[in-house]
């Protein structure tokens, strides 16, 4: 009997989504390797409904359109979870999870593959085709996550059209096709396109950006912010948490802005509140503000010198004089 997983609406307003894990053929040559990359769970992550939407269009691709290309690309600016949450979707549903990056210095045939020499062991070389990340993957099931969409080269993109199409296939150069199997699902992710400095990114070809259903991906909110930090360190202390939720959403609301000339430009990602300014926090739980002292030391270093000042009058505002350590009850 096939194993299956239920997603909850953390708004509670959808019904409980059901739906089967996915299971390892048995026809799959390299089934030990693809065993390898089905992620584990994150017993900190916290669904704030990204995995109940992802859920979502599994279930409706399963019932009603399973011929149909409905490929997904998560947008938000960096540090809000889009990978993370594409990883956390491939662990639940039991899917290796493949993360290819496609920056300006990745070459189709990096991505596809390419013809190689290699010793034929009687002191000569034979030609053998070697797969590429995407077509390895392709091989069989896999929850590929084409990461970086908008900074890929246009050689990249165009090599990709006909997978992403209703052709749902990749012609290798050997003249094989490569067919998008059923158990195989295609996701990116991208930055937004705007005046943020977001190195290397493009605006995406038309035609390329039309082959995907685009979601935007934005910074949680101060209540779901809470959650993920309660999680994660039950033993902070209230007062800890709280100051370090307003100080991100005080922050990521500004980044947010509209308008150019008074926004800041560097937001305080995830790995910022629920990575760095905890270890601060521990470091520093003997000084006389360790809040403070884990703002000057993990904060402000990744901070542009003209946000410095937009950060400091968020300080002020926000917390002004942080309160005595230790931040943990342990």
């Amino acid at each position: 009997m096939a194993k299956s997983i239920t997603f909850e609406d953390p708004t509670g307003e959808g019904k409980p989504i059901e739906l089967e894990k996915f299971a390892m053929p048995k026809d799959v040559v390299d089934a030990e390797h693809r065993a390898d990359h089905v992620p584990e769970a994150d017993p900190y992550y916290v669904d704030i409904g990204m995995l109940y939407r992802l859920a979502r269009l599994e279930q409706i691709r399963r019932d009603h359109f399973s011929d149909v290309p409905l490929h997904l690309a998560l947008r938000g600016h960096m540090g809000t979870g889009k990978d993370h949450d594409l990883e956390q979707f491939a662990a639940l549903l039991g899917i290796p999870y493949y993360r290819i990056p496609l920056t300006g210095e990745v070459r189709d045939i990096t991505l596809i593959g390419s013809v190689k020499l290699h010793g034929d062991g009687k002191g000569g070389t034979e030609s053998r085709w070697q797969d590429g990340d995407i077509t390895r993957a392709l091989r069989g099931p896999a929850l590929v996550n084409l990461s970086e969409l908008n900074a890929a080269g246009a050689e990249t993109l165009f090599a990709l059209h006909g997978l992403l199409d209703r052709h749902q296939a990749l012609e290798l150069p050997t003249g094989e096709m490569i067919r998008l199997r059923h158990d195989v699902r295609l996701f990116g992710t991208l930055n937004p396109t705007d005046l943020r400095d977001y190195a290397g990114t493009q605006t995406l070809n038309k035609a390329f950006a039309d082959r995907w259903i685009i979601w935007e991906k934005d910074f949680p909110n101060g209540d779901q912010l809470t959650s993920m930090v309660e999680r994660r360190y039950p033993t902070m202390k209230p007062e800890f948490v709280e100051l370090m939720v307003r100080l991100a959403t005080e922050v990521n609301d500004s980044f947010a802005a509209t308008d150019a000339r008074t926004r800041v430009e560097t937001p305080m990602s995830l790995r910022t509140v629920l990575d760095r300014i905890p270890a601060g926090l521990r470091m520093f739980e003997t000084a006389e503000d360790p809040l403070r002292r884990s703002w000057d030391e993990f904060v402000l270093p990744h901070i542009d010198a003209f946000d410095r000042d937009h950060y400091d009058t968020v300080w002020a505002a926000v917390v002004r004089s942080g309160p005595t350590g230790p931040a943990f009850t342990d």
